[in-house]
């Protein structure tokens, strides 16, 4: 059976009849059909069909969310205004404090709070594995990087190992697994080589900050006063470096942040090996990371998505924040909006980028005729932006959680505003919250022993 939705605007991102790297022209009236999950026409409604009309609304296709951590959607400002090394030491206190139940009752709320973002796909780094089960659960798409940590490959092949158990009954064509050794200085390169054996996805957190280089390089900076038991020994050399020398950079793996990164990186090794890159510009400000160059990195040929990361670093999974973040970020760095980014980059980037960075471009990112037909309705008609003047523009600047009407998964609505889901999972994830708080002012100074 063929369902028909249209809407004042369809922005399908990519026409494959034109080369790569231009933007397929937005549809006045457009309409997308769609039967057996599956995208199968976009064009005119009154060629297509109108359907299932939605006034003063835009048919994006779903947002790719190209890095999160479901498991900490309710660990905003914890550490707030911390040094780097600190806020994660909070982090890795609170998180101590959790049992499993907690991590999926978090993980639910994660996922939920993507698909009212207008969020179809997630790349996620999990910690316990629930991210996996309420990814499922909620029919949200998620390649779950399972994380790892220390420099003994065989530990970490365990933790790998128990982990896939958990996460294995929730995987399917729309959930799959990948493996995610934690950052260089968390993680030995043998660990990395172990994981990268197993010939399935990989994430890492890379090249976040210069405190990262400094300690990496030569065990100097901010992080050689308070050093902890999460952090490994110097390399002798940055990550990227590290990485490269043992052939560990490759389209397999998605390198997250990547702000402190030079010319010889992010021009050469990064690009040339193929290296999937994905951008978090709250996070890396809320943080004091710095501002990576995304733009000079997409110039220079590097397959770039968008992050919101977590809730602990960027206080939510609004990616329409993100988008606009990212915008103001490369506009201000250019100082000349002609020259860097426009709105119609970034709903790429935000959609069709996060899918290239993932590897999953072949199937989702953009509306095309074969493609699954993961998709996002975004109304503006209470904004300043409508009625319209460029759509592109209209949803970068004026989306929002409570403008999207509804997220579709392979052709399934698994958000629509006004149902109940949200609140119910969210009631569920602040009691995970409370008890993290109380159990952090009655404990001493944390245990943990990863991040």
């Amino acid at each position: 059976m063929t369902t028909v939705l249209s809407a004042d605007w369809v922005l399908p991102v990519e026409d494959p009849s034109i080369p790569q790297g231009r933007l397929a022209a937005p549809i006045r009236d457009g309409a997308v059909a769609f039967e057996d999950g599956r995208i199968a026409a976009v064009g005119p409604a009154a060629e297509l069909g109108w359907g299932t009309r939605y006034e003063g609304a835009a048919i994006v296709p779903g947002l790719v969310n190209a890095h999160t951590h479901l498991e900490y959607a309710v660990y905003g400002g914890f550490g707030d205004g911390l040094p780097f090394d600190r806020w994660i030491a909070t982090h890795m206190q609170r998180k101590a404090l959790l049992g499993f139940d907690d991590h999926l009752a978090i993980a639910r709320f994660g996922a939920v709070e993507n698909l009212r973002s207008g969020v179809t796909t997630v790349g996620d780094a999990s910690y316990s594995g629930a991210a996996a089960l309420a990814a499922a659960e909620l029919g949200l798409r998620a390649t779950v990087y399972l994380e790892v940590f220390g420099s003994d490959p065989d530990a970490a092949r365990a933790r790998f190992a128990a982990l896939s158990e958990t996460a294995r009954p929730a995987l399917s064509e729309r959930v799959r697994l990948g493996a995610s050794p934690h950052a260089p200085y968390t993680t030995s390169m043998d660990v990395y080589a172990a994981m990268a054996e197993l010939g399935l996805p990989l994430m890492t957190h890379l090249a976040e900050n210069r405190e990262e280089r400094q300690w990496l390089v030569d065990g100097s900076g901010p992080w050689a006063e308070s050093r902890g038991k999460h952090l490994l020994p110097p390399i002798g050399t940055t990550g990227i470096r590290a990485l490269a020398r043992r052939g560990l950079l490759s389209p397999n793996l998605a390198a997250v942040h990547c702000v402190d990164v030079d010319v010889e990186e992010g021009q050469g090794l990064l690009v040339d090996s193929g290296t999937g890159i994905v951008h978090c510009p709250r996070s890396n400000g809320y943080l004091g990371s710095g501002v990576a160059d995304f733009f000079t990195l997409y110039d220079h040929g590097n397959r770039i998505g968008i992050g919101t990361d977590s809730p602990n670093s960027a206080g939510d999974f609004d990616m329409f924040a993100e988008l606009r973040t990212s915008l103001i970020l490369s506009r201000a760095q250019t100082r000349d909006p002609e020259s860097s980014f426009s709105a119609e980059d970034i709903l790429m980037l935000a959609t069709l980028g996060g899918a290239r960075a993932l590897n999953l471009d072949a199937e989702i990112g953009s509306i095309v005729p074969g493609k699954r037909a993961d998709l996002a309705v975004i109304a503006l008609a209470d904004t300043a932006l409508h009625p319209w003047d460029n759509p592109a523009s209209a949803v970068v600047l004026g989306g929002s959680p409570e403008h999207v009407q509804a997220t579709l998964v392979g052709g399934e609505i698994r958000y629509e505003k006004g149902n109940g889901e949200w609140q119910r999972h969210r009631s569920a994830a602040v009691d995970a919250r409370r008890r993290m708080l109380a159990g952090a002012s009655a404990a001493p100074p944390g245990s943990a022993s990863s991040p």
